[in-house]
C-alpha cells in the first residue's frame, strides 16, 4: 500500500525536517531529483546536452526547486530560459545560482517566444500552499505550451490544480509526468490524468510524517487477499453469493452482475429475478430461481443493478436485506435506499457495500463537491457501512474513517454495464468471507485492471470488461 497524505500533513511534516537540516538542503534534494527525472523525459528524445528547457518559475519554494534543477540541467549542458512570473519573490538563492551557471533569465512576454522553441517545459508555478486557478501571465504561457505541445514536468504538482481534492477551477497545467517530494499528495491519485507519470523523489519525510490520510492498494495487496481455493475447499466452502439484478427493461444488468460473480473465483452464484432466462443461456452454471426466497442459502447478495425503483423492486431489496448476510447495494437498489429511510435503518452497523457513482450518491448524501474523499467518509459514517464512491478516482471509505483510492489510468470503464460487473465481483469477495472494506477495494483494482486489458487503447463494452475479470486476477497474482 502507498500512503497519500494532505499538504498540511506535509508541510508540518518539513517543518520538523527543516528544523533539523541546514539550510537549503531540502530544496537541492529535491532539486536533485527533479533534474534526474528532467533528463530521462530528455534523453527519451535523443541526448541530453545541447537541449532546451524553459522553466516557469512562480514566487516561493516551488519555483525555487525549479531553478535549482534548472543549475543542475545547465551542468549537463542544457540550455535553461527560466521566466519570472513574480520576480519580486523569486528564490534569490536559486536565482543567483542559476545565472551563475549560464541560466538565461526573460520575461513572461519574452517566455511566450522561448517556449515554443523548447524541448522541454518545467511548471515550478504553484506548490502545495497554493489554491485556485492560474492567473495572469501564467495562465497565457501555460496555453501558450499547451498548444505547442511541450512536454511538461510539474514541480510536486500540475500548478492550478487544488492539492488535497485535484479539483480544477479555471486554467491549469496538465503535466506530462510529475515529481513530487516526500509524500504522495491526493491531487496524484484524485487528478492523475493530470499529473502524467508520478515520480517520488524521497527528501528524508519518512520518519516524521504522520497516519496518511488515505492509501492506494498496490497489486500485491490485493493479491494476498484474493480469495483462492485450497485443496479441502469446494463449492459451498469458496462462497456461495446470490445476485439479485435485472428486468424486463434492462435483463443484461443481470448477465453483467451474474457473470461477473462466476468470474471472480466463487464457488456457486444463485441468480433471483425475472431476467432468469437470459441468464441460464449466458451462464449455464449458475443455480436460477425467480424470486430470492426460493434462491436458497448464500454468504453474501449483490442486489440492485436494473430490478427497478417501484414497489417490485423495493420488495426485492427488503428480501436482500432481511436475509442478514453481507450486501453489495448498487444502482436501483441505491435509489430505494434514498426514498425509503426504513430500507436505510436496517443496514446500519451491517457488512454492507454501496456503490454510488456521484448522482446516486446525491440522493442519499447530498451533492459529492470536489472533495471526494471527504465525502465518502462521512456517507459511511452516518450510514454506518462502507461506501465505494465510483469516479475516474474510486474512492472506498468505511465508517471508522478509513479510505482507500483507486486511480483509474484511463476511463474506459465509464461505460454502460461497468458498474454492474464491479457490483458482481464485489458480491463474490463477500461470499468468501473478505470483510465489505476489503472486498470494495480489492473489487475496485481488478475491475479497474480488466477494464484496461479489455479496452487496450480502444473502447470495449462491459461485455468485455467481464470476460477480462480472469486475465485481471492472473496479473494481479503475479505481481504478488
Amino acid at each position: 500500500m502507498r500512503g497519500v497524505w494532505t499538504a498540511q500533513q506535509v508541510r508540518d511534516a518539513e517543518a520538523v525536517l527543516l528544523d533539523r537540516t541546514p539550510g537549503d538542503t531540502l530544496m537541492r534534494r529535491a532539486a536533485f531529483g527533479l533534474a534526474v527525472h528532467a533528463r530521462r523525459m530528455l534523453a527519451r528524445e535523443g541526448g541530453v546536452a545541447g537541449r532546451r528547457v524553459v522553466l516557469l518559475v512562480g514566487g516561493g519554494n516551488n519555483g525555487g526547486d525549479a531553478l535549482w534543477a534548472g543549475v543542475e540541467l545547465r551542468r549537463r549542458g542544457v540550455g535553461v530560459t527560466a521566466v519570472l512570473l513574480d520576480a519580486a519573490r523569486a528564490h534569490p538563492a536559486g536565482c543567483a545560482a542559476l545565472r551563475r551557471a549560464g541560466g538565461r533569465f526573460v520575461d513572461p512576454d519574452a517566455g511566450l517566444v522561448a517556449e515554443f522553441g523548447a524541448d522541454l517545459v518545467i511548471d515550478g508555478i504553484i506548490g502545495i500552499s497554493g489554491r485556485g486557478a492560474l492567473r495572469e501571465p501564467a495562465a497565457r504561457l501555460v496555453a501558450a505550451v499547451d498548444h505547442a505541445g511541450v512536454p511538461v514536468l510539474a514541480v510536486d504538482l500540475p500548478s492550478g490544480l487544488d492539492p488535497d481534492t485535484g479539483a480544477v477551477d479555471g486554467p491549469a497545467v496538465t503535466a506530462t509526468a510529475t515529481v513530487t517530494f516526500g509524500a504522495l499528495k491526493p491531487v496524484h491519485v484524485l487528478a492523475a490524468h493530470r499529473c502524467g507519470e508520478v515520480h517520488l523523489v524521497d527528501i528524508g519525510l519518512g520518519p516524521v510524517l504522520p497516519e496518511p490520510h488515505a492509501q492506494v492498494l498496490e497489486a500485491a495487496d490485493v493479491a494476498r487477499r484474493w480469495p483462492i481455493p485450497g485443496p479441502e475447499d469446494d463449492k459451498y466452502t469458496q462462497g456461495v453469493v446470490g445476485i439479485a439484478a435485472g428486468s424486463a427493461t434492462y435483463p443484461g444488468a443481470a448477465v453483467l452482475a451474474t457473470g461477473a460473480a462466476t468470474l471472480a473465483t466463487s464457488g456457486m452464484v444463485r441468480f433471483a429475478g425475472s431476467a432468469a432466462p437470459l441468464v441460464r443461456d449466458h451462464w449455464p452454471e449458475v443455480v436460477i430461481t425467480e424470486s430470492i426466497s426460493d434462491a436458497g442459502q448464500t454468504q453474501a447478495w449483490a442486489v440492485g443493478p436494473g430490478i427497478g425503483t417501484d414497489d417490485a423492486g423495493r420488495a426485492v431489496l427488503a428480501e436482500a436485506i432481511a436475509r442478514d448476510v453481507p450486501l453489495c447495494i448498487d444502482a436501483d437498489g441505491i435509489t430505494l435506499l434514498a426514498a425509503h429511510a426504513d430500507l436505510r435503518d436496517a443496514l446500519r452497523g451491517r457488512p454492507v457495500v454501496l456503490t454510488p457513482h456521484d448522482r446516486e450518491f446525491a440522493r442519499f448524501a447530498g451533492e459529492v463537491g470536489t472533495d471526494r474523499i471527504g465525502a465518502a467518509r462521512r456517507a459511511a459514517a452516518e450510514l454506518d457501512v462502507t461506501v465505494l464512491l465510483k469516479g475516474n478516482a474510486t474512492v472506498v471509505a468505511e465508517s471508522g474513517g478509513r479510505a482507500f483510492v483507486h486511480p483509474a489510468t484511463s476511463s474506459w470503464a465509464a461505460t454502460a454495464g461497468s458498474g454492474d460487473v464491479l457490483t458482481g465481483i464485489i458480491g463474490a469477495l463477500l461470499a468468501a468471507g473478505l470483510e465489505p472494506w476489503w472486498a470494495a477495494s480489492c473489487a475496485a483494482h481488478v475491475h479497474g485492471l480488466a477494464a484496461a486489458l479489455a479496452a487496450r487503447g480502444a473502447p470495449a463494452p462491459a461485455s468485455r470488461l467481464q470476460a477480462a475479470i480472469p486475465e485481471a486476477i492472473r496479473a494481479v497474482r503475479a505481481a504478488g
